[in-house]
């Protein structure tokens, strides 16, 4: 289980895994994505889903430190749910009043927990690679979303037979490798992270790969831009407003020089 956290936290990351000078990765399908356009929101149920993904899989060695655990109301948790997501997590606090620090359990206004307790852990416990903080990561890469959820739905037991390198020779999986479809050069260091039934969701939903994919990467999504949703509300109204303060010039301007005709 521990193992497994460490492989999803690794392949989540920036430049997690070295990509072989081969052939380009192939680029991701495009999925269609609820908080997308104009209109676009996120869906509670994707982003609780994706959180208990987040949590239960990747949360052992990555951190989203731009968040609180208040922070969760916004994906539909109470205030006790959130009080006990928090309580199960340790944190330092202090000087207490003999000047040492202590460790208490984590309220709702404390940061995401951080697995590690500096980058020399970290590294030591995931082969030298940093698990990078995972708060702006689907902004950080191009094409973000659909590039994470292809790359985390995009590994195969075996390169498909005659795929050839840029430069057209063989290409050839080098030792201690994965081939990922998605991922530039097609071998990541990090095996598969995810399986089905990885996870039990708890509204019912089939925890396939491709759907825990979907959910974690729009749990990253908010977790990039959670005020992506008063900002579309905001911009509409920006155009309404715009739309009827024409048409009142309009109309105005019609009227002055009516007389001129």
């Amino acid at each position: 289980m521990r193992l497994k956290s460490l492989v999803l936290a690794a392949v989540l990351a920036a430049g997690l895994g070295t990509a072989a000078p081969a052939a380009e990765g192939v680029k991701p399908p495009s999925l269609t994505w609820s908080f997308e356009g104009l209109f676009g929101t996120f869906d509670r149920g994707a982003l609780q889903r994706g959180f208990q993904v987040y949590k239960e899989v990747c949360a052992a060695c990555h951190t989203v430190s731009q968040l609180r655990y208040r922070d969760l109301s916004q994906l539909g948790y109470n205030e006790d749910e959130i009080k006990a997501i928090a309580a199960e997590y340790k944190v330092m606090d202090g000087p207490n009043d003999r000047g040492e620090m202590f460790e208490r359990n984590a309220r709702p206004a404390d940061r995401f927990h951080k697995p590690f307790p500096n980058e020399q852990a970290a590294r030591a416990a995931n082969n030298g690679a940093y698990p990078v903080d995972l708060s702006l990561i689907v902004e950080a890469r191009k094409n973000g979303a659909n590039y994470l959820a292809g790359l985390l739905s995009g590994y195969r037991d075996k390169p498909p037979a005659g795929l050839k390198n840029a430069d057209g020779s063989e290409f050839k999986m080098m030792e201690g490798m994965h081939y990922n479809e998605y991922f530039p050069g097609h071998q990541i260091a990090m095996g598969a992270p995810l399986s089905d039934d990885r996870v039990t969701y708890g509204d019912g939903t089939k925890a396939t790969v491709a759907q825990m994919s979907k959910d974690v990467v729009t749990f990253l999504a908010w977790v990039s831009e959670p005020n992506l949703e008063h900002r579309k509300a905001l911009g509409v109204k920006v155009i309404l407003f715009l739309v009827i303060l024409s048409g009142l010039l309009y109309a105005v301007k019609r009227k002055v020089w009516a007389d001129l005709h």
